[in-house]
């Protein structure tokens, strides 16, 4: 999946330069598809690669071991899509609402075995009974599907013949259909939860390219989780994993085809 999402992002570079290109020659340049900038509303589609992991702040007893961090992430390339709606609010100006899809897995490890020190119990964690961590135990492939919901405000520049640059900011409300956080199991059972419902916000910039009959923009974005994901194991759990974790959050970081 790696090496077929890079292939495909460089022929997407390739093919963008190559436009780019057309753009910029001298002869016979002409400003193209000007009416786009004037309509009040437009819309369009969007396909991206994307990059997720997790921001972990580990539990300072339970998730380090002296300066040894017990739990660490692997992120994966994927792939999204969605649906453009835009508003035109001025000349510089425009609003943006971007649904769409992203699909991602990471991995999660936890050496966390050390833990059967505190077998006995302390005032935040009771008493529980030491199980040998198998591989299986310690490794959590983390599968997520989110619903995206972007809401972004769009300040572009003025136009260079056939393109312009732009940059985005906004907010978005994710919701992640394969969270599991309605689960009864939880890691003792190989389930790992994290919240369905989440916030966060966006930036995003790129440059934006006419064409006699569609605009294509492709642009870099990053997505950063507001909220504490972290759905907290059963209570007679042992503390190898949730506990581990004090607090997690989702970043993204995309690059977009747009095409409108």
């Amino acid at each position: 999946m790696n090496k077929f999402l890079l292939k495909s992002l460089v022929l997407a570079s390739l093919g963008v330069a190559t436009f780019a290109d057309a753009q910029f020659r001298t002869r016979n340049r002409m400003d193209r598809s000007e009416e786009l900038d004037q309509q009040q509303f437009s819309w369009g589609f969007y396909l991206n690669g994307n990059r997720f992991d997790y921001h972990l702040v580990l539990h300072p007893k339970y998730g380090m071991n002296l300066d040894k961090n017990l739990v660490v992430v692997t992120p994966t390339y994927s792939f999204g899509a969605g649906l453009i709606g835009k508003l035109r609010l001025n000349d510089d100006f425009d609003l943006r609402v971007e649904p769409g899809l992203q699909f991602t897995e990471r991995e999660l490890k936890f050496e966390t075995q050390s833990n059967d020190q505190y077998q006995y119990g302390n005032p935040t964690n009771p008493p529980f009974t030491p199980i040998v961590l198998k591989e299986e135990d310690k490794i959590r492939n983390v599968k997520s599907t989110y619903v995206d919901i972007p809401i972004l405000l769009e300040f572009h520049g003025n136009r260079w013949y056939n393109s312009r640059p732009y940059a985005a900011a906004g907010v978005n409300y994710i919701a992640n259909l394969q969270s599991n956080s309605d689960s009864s199991d939880d890691n003792l059972q190989q389930i790992y939860r994290s919240t369905t419902h989440n916030f966060a916000w966006s930036a995003e910039i790129g440059m934006q390219f006419y064409f006699s009959r569609f605009k294509l923009t492709p642009g870099f974005r990053g997505t950063f989780f507001m909220n504490n994901e972290k759905v907290a194991d059963n209570p007679n759990t042992p503390p190898y994993w949730a506990t581990a974790i004090s607090a997690f959050q989702t970043r993204a970081f995309m690059f977009v085809l747009k095409f409108e």
